[in-house]
């Protein structure tokens, strides 16, 4: 049986009555929960803090750096706390890389069989918790909290 132009959707519509009648349609920006202020860049610091350590170290780094120096001022408190410390986070694993590199360095070079132990040491132990806490710290920049990094993250003031 073919649907007239009135019936092209056999389905109801869900609504707030739940009557079935059609949502109205508003475009973006009007009537939409849009999250606290900073959300959008509280949820893009924490994004460039995982690509850092996952995707393009440096260039994210980079880029992450130039966002906290041009809204470290002015942007609302959620976008600072989370800009804050993910630029530490993101020093701190520069740190880590280094101790790691440093200790395969005094351990006999990269031609040593402690070469391999310690890369599994640093990548199962500190790599991969600092990118579980990025992940961690990204689910709360989207839920418009403010989320410190443990023993890495710079607190937030307020």
């Amino acid at each position: 049986m073919p649907l007239s132009a009135d019936d092209s959707n056999p389905l109801p519509h869900p609504s707030p009555s739940g009557r079935g009648e059609p949502l109205p349609l508003l475009p973006p920006g009007e009537g939409w929960d849009e999250g606290p202020p900073g959300q959008t860049l509280a949820v893009a610091a924490e994004a460039l803090y995982i690509a850092n350590l996952l995707l393009l170290p440096g260039l994210c780094f980079i880029i992450l750096l130039r966002l906290y120096f041009k809204h470290r001022a002015t942007a609302p408190a959620l976008a600072v706390c989370h800009l804050r410390q993910t630029v530490s986070a993101s020093i701190w694993a520069g740190i880590l890389l280094i101790i790691a590199n440093l200790a395969i360095f005094l351990l006999g070079g990269y031609t040593s069989v402690n070469t391999w132990t310690v890369a599994i040491i640093y990548f199962t132990t500190c790599h991969s918790t600092l990118v579980l806490l990025g992940i961690l710290g990204l689910a709360k920049a989207m839920a418009g909290q403010s989320y410190v990094y443990p023993l890495v993250g710079k607190r937030c003031d307020g």
